[in-house]
């Protein structure tokens, strides 16, 4: 993308095991996985899942946190300092992974109806946790 409009790029996520979070979002969630096989043979710092076309789930390592000093404090944001994060998807991809998260076993909130977001009112959302305890919301507004 070589435009100039603001976009979301990446969420870094805190993770106790990158490969096992991979694993997750790759086959709970449905999110293709990136750089996960050079992450695994020592190639790369941490694996990632896309999104989109521009847009990426990186699962750093909590081993990292000590190396996180591009700003005073930096390491200081290991554990949960964002609520969660929200995933957009049409409503038959919304359905398939409720479906999966089921089968998973996977404990989802309550699906509610209406809840604002960047789109307007979405007509169905449910939160979930991953592997790490990230909060994930799914939702739709078709």
């Amino acid at each position: 993308m070589t435009d100039n409009l603001p976009r979301l790029d990446h969420v870094v996520l805190w993770v106790r095991d990158p490969l096992a979070a991979a694993d997750f979002y790759e086959n709970v969630v449905g999110l293709a996985p990136v750089r996960l096989d050079a992450f695994a043979a020592g190639e790369e710092p941490f694996p990632s899942v896309r999104i989109d076309d521009g847009t990426l789930l990186d699962l750093m390592p909590l081993t990292m946190v000590k190396g996180m000093t591009m700003l005073p404090g930096a390491a200081d944001s290991a554990g949960h300092p964002v609520n969660h994060i929200c995933l957009a998807l049409s409503r038959t991809a919304f359905d398939a992974l409720h479906t999966r998260l089921t089968e998973h076993a996977v404990p989802v909130s309550d699906i509610s109806h209406g809840s604002f977001g960047a789109r307007g009112e979405a007509t169905r959302s449910l939160y979930f946790r991953d592997p790490d305890g990230n909060i994930v919301e799914i939702r739709h507004y078709d």
